[in-house]
């Protein structure tokens, strides 16, 4: 029994926690339903009791169903659960970054390990700002951009690294306001002097030359200077839509880590998780029926479990698989039935910069046909019955036309991992454009 308890617990907190503080302790299970572990230094007991004992607790009662005492010991000896206490945190260190986004916290797969450990590795102070700068991370919405750049943050903090987090439009915010109240000087030193740099979602820094030759000039310093630079984007750089040349050769000089859509298995570990810190029972049936049936969005998940505790909150009863079953179906439903095929040009016409009229022309340009074959995609993707559609907005006499461009753009989907990052990217945009609560 105890061995299913330390898989589930591997399972929940990743394989790289679980070996670095779990195998190297002594784990016995007494008969009085107590799971005791003897660990090597006073450091990792009060590490495993602070992270990881509520965890571990939950995890033994809903394995058995009954309540299990943990002991934690040093060299055989006993010691004391420390009181709760809130950490000491400053008003900087609470503005810029979200507590609960950590390492710890963060379910590792094949789809994001990559990523994961690129940004453990600069945590490490002989690593930090030396071999991997900047760092560029890129993928679809929901994905875990945001929580490894507040992750690395947290850990650098605690290295006493000076460390500024900021959307790209709130670096726009500061950028104006600096201006406005002409105290340019305060916001360049306060940018360059800091050591590690977070920068959420450059995709949308825009297109003023000055802000970006100003960007530029801030992102040179702080790599001058051995500091830390980690920026996110939902496309790859060569793929960043009015941003500066130069900005772009700066990026693909660092190291590029692209988060893709996660495996069933990490799906599965992203639920178990969350409904564990709900504190929601569910079932394996349940667990497969969310992972198969909810797609590529991680938020997308938690949006399942909120549903799943919500429900059983307000009607004080257990959720059936039937009551979960209607509900993904209207999800999904609800998220796909009003797209139309203007939404599809609109969006793909905005993000690569190709007029509607120029996706519509029987042009044989390069980036032109590339996004006639994307519209074509997406819409056979995303309305049903929309054959008939694509035939009439592209002036195609038969289907067989329409086949040989959905041929041709899967198989760049397979060759390509930038190509297929874009497509998905476009496709969660499109239809997230019409969901607002999304």
């Amino acid at each position: 029994m105890l061995n299913k308890i330390l898989e589930e617990l591997k399972v929940l907190i990743g394989e790289n926690q679980y070996k670095n503080y779990f195998e190297i302790l002594q784990i016995n299970e007494s008969k009085n339903n107590e799971i005791i572990l003897n660990a090597p230094n006073q450091f990792i007991a009060k590490h495993i009791q602070t992270k990881y004992q509520n965890i571990l607790e939950k995890i033994a009662e809903k394995t058995n169903s009954k309540k299990y005492k943990i002991t934690i010991q040093v060299n055989n000896e006993k010691i004391n659960k420390p009181q709760e206490t809130q950490p000491i945190v400053t008003k900087k260190q609470i503005s810029i970054l979200n507590q609960s986004l950590t390492f710890d916290n963060f379910i590792v797969g094949q789809s994001n390990e990559f990523a994961y450990r690129i940004c453990k590795t600069i945590t490490d102070e002989n690593k930090f700002g030396k071999d991997f700068n900047p760092i560029f991370i890129y993928s679809n919405t929901g994905l875990g951009k945001t929580h490894l750049l507040h992750a690395s943050g947290h850990e650098c903090l605690e290295l006493g690294k000076k460390v500024i987090y900021k959307t790209s439009k709130g670096f726009k915010k500061d950028y104006y306001n600096a201006i406005l109240t002409n105290k340019f000087d305060s916001f360049n030193s306060e940018y360059k002097d800091c050591d590690l740099l977070l920068i959420d979602d450059i995709q949308f820094l825009g297109t003023t030359d000055k802000m970006q030759e100003e960007f530029f000039h801030i992102f040179n310093d702080i790599i001058e200077r051995k500091g830390q630079i980690i920026i996110t984007s939902d496309v790859a750089p060569k793929n960043l839509n009015g941003i500066e040349d130069r900005l772009k050769s700066r990026f693909n000089k660092g190291v590029l880590a692209n988060i893709s859509v996660p495996d069933i298995e990490t799906k599965k570990a992203i639920i178990k998780k969350k409904s564990l810190v709900y504190d929601i029972e569910l079932n394996d049936e349940m667990i497969n029926t969310i992972a198969n049936y909810i797609g590529e969005n991680v938020r997308d998940l938690e949006g399942i479990i909120n549903y799943i505790y919500a429900f059983q909150s307000i009607r004080k009863q257990k959720i059936t698989l039937d009551d979960l079953k209607n509900q993904i179906k209207e999800y999904i439903k609800e998220n796909q039935s009003n797209i139309e095929i203007e939404d599809i040009f609109d969006i793909v016409s905005s993000e690569l910069n190709v007029k509607t009229s120029e996706i519509k022309s029987s042009s044989k340009k390069q980036e032109i046909v590339k996004a006639k074959r994307i519209v074509i995609f997406l819409t056979k993707e995303l309305i049903s019955n929309s054959v008939s559609q694509i035939a009439t907005h592209f002036q195609m006499k038969d289907h067989s036309a329409i086949s040989k461009h959905i041929k041709k753009i899967n198989e760049m989907i397979c060759l390509d991992d930038d190509f297929r990052s874009l497509v998905e990217h476009l496709k969660n945009k499109i239809i997230n454009s019409k969901n607002k609560d999304y």
